[in-house]
């Protein structure tokens, strides 16, 4: 039988207990006494991680605010459905699949939309531009959304797609894009074709295609070594996560090259999408690669995070979709805006 005494120490012990818990508790959290915000971030050599960051910085949100991890969408997705992750911030084509999916196993999907001020910071410090996500993309959304796009475009290496495979690139992404039954692929268009190009080299096998259609071609033709004679019978061309927009449009991408380009197997991969596809292209362990225009501009000029490395033997080849930038989280959370990371 328990005494008086016995009960007060465990009374005590429980009540310390209870104590260090909510201290330790208090302790690793972020803005109001709570615990971090998991936030995914997108992989470390991707568009999506280092377009991120300028949010974070735009809101003037510091890495110890919360704890970031750094996902493909796919698995970050998956994260935020188990409750693991908090926020997930994606550069998608709309509407994304991966966040219908997400809708359709959670049920409560919140869409976070960016401030003014925010997206002034962001088109000061970046190529990406303010769009607005319509109401209607999503059946969760009952308000439209306002965030910041760029373009997804295809870059190939001027060292292994000579003249007239680069033609025949950019021919087939325009003529047989009705083949692709990706929904991105309805963005591959002559009217879109040069979109994302502004200030990139373009393949001069893809200037040829453009020109012959009655486009208007400024941009700087860029030097070939490639040869025809010599060409590569195995191509790869770098995607993105198996979660995200690039993997599976690119892998539609490659078989309709396949099928119409003889003598060449073109092979999509996944990558960490935009900066390793362009520091691969460079190194030379990549023919063709997806990525957002705005790091490929940064690559062809040598800045941001290819300072002292930039990408002298990649050009523009043609434009993809418009990459518009998504920051979901779940009604269960309690964030109403980027501001609750804090």
């Amino acid at each position: 039988m328990f005494t008086k005494k016995r009960i007060s120490f465990i009374a005590v012990l429980f009540m310390i207990s209870a104590l260090l818990a909510a201290c330790s508790s208090g302790s690793s959290g972020g803005g109001g006494g709570g615990s971090k915000k998991k936030v995914a971030i997108g992989p470390p050599a991707s568009e999506t991680n280092s377009v991120s960051k300028l949010i974070m910085e735009a809101y003037g949100i510091e890495e110890g605010d919360y704890e970031a991890y750094q996902e493909a969408f796919g698995d970050a997705a998956d994260g935020v459905q188990d409750g693991n992750i908090e926020v997930s911030i994606g550069i998608l084509g709309l509407p994304a699949g991966s966040i219908e999916s997400l809708q359709a196993s959670a049920g409560d999907v919140k869409m976070l939309g960016l401030s003014d001020e925010a997206i002034k910071h962001i088109e000061e410090k970046s190529g990406y531009k303010r769009h607005t996500i319509p109401k209607d993309t999503y059946d969760f959304l009952d308000a439209d959304v306002e965030t910041v796009t760029a373009y997804a475009v295809l870059m190939g290496s001027t060292d292994t797609i000579d003249e007239e495979l680069g033609y025949e690139l950019a021919k087939i992404m325009v003529e047989n894009a009705s083949e692709n039954t990706h929904d991105q692929a309805k963005q591959m268009t002559l009217e879109n074709a040069l979109n994302g190009a502004e200030g990139l080299p373009i393949h001069p096998g893809a200037k040829k295609y453009y020109e012959e259609q009655g486009l208007t071609i400024d941009n700087p033709v860029a030097e070939l070594k490639a040869d025809k004679k010599d060409r590569k019978s195995e191509l790869i061309l770098g995607t993105g996560s198996q979660g995200g927009t690039y993997y599976p449009l690119g892998g539609e991408m490659a078989n309709i090259w396949n099928k119409h380009i003889d003598g060449v197997n073109v092979t999509n991969t996944e990558t960490g999408a935009s900066i390793e596809n362009l520091a691969s292209i460079r190194d030379g362990n990549m023919d063709l690669g997806m990525t957002v225009h705005v790091p490929a501009l940064s690559a062809i000029e040598g800045k941001g995070d290819f300072e002292g490395a930039k990408v002298e033997n990649a050009a523009f080849i043609g434009h993809i979709y418009p990459e518009v930038v998504q920051i979901v989280t779940r009604e269960k959370t309690g964030i109403k805006s980027l501001e609750d990371l804090k």
